[in-house]
């Protein structure tokens, strides 16, 4: 019996942060695509639907938000975590005001990132 693959886009401006990630994620088997430009991933969102985007909250260009609105209009079962440095209640509840499923602060745990993807995917998948 074959396991569904977990699709994920994970959206940073720094491409190290999109790299580790990465390769982490890949490590524990499932499929990432990264993306360092916001609008790029946009328009990937518009071909492809992932079960989880890990994205980054301050990027020129589209914000992290602005992924997220996209997200829900594009594809709205898709699940979204957000990560930042810049963390604040005001950007957290209005994250939260756009059903981002976790919002995270940098820096991280590879392993937490890979426990709420997981999470994250659980729910996509009901």
């Amino acid at each position: 019996m074959s396991k569904t693959q977990i699709e994920i886009m994970v959206l940073d401006d720094e491409p190290i942060v999109g790299e580790r990630l990465k390769d982490f994620l890949e490590g524990k088997g499932l499929t990432v695509e990264t993306f360092t430009d916001s609008s790029k991933a946009i328009e990937r969102i518009k071909e492809k639907q992932f079960d989880v985007v890990v994205t980054d909250y301050k990027m020129d260009g589209p914000t992290g938000l602005d992924v997220l609105r996209a997200i829900n209009e594009l594809s709205p079962s898709t699940q979204v975590i957000v990560i930042t440095a810049y963390a604040t209640i005001e950007r957290i509840r209005e994250s939260e005001a756009l059903r981002a499923f976790e919002f995270v602060n940098k820096p991280f745990q590879l392993t937490d990132i890979h426990k709420k993807v997981l999470k994250a995917a659980k729910r996509k998948r009901k």
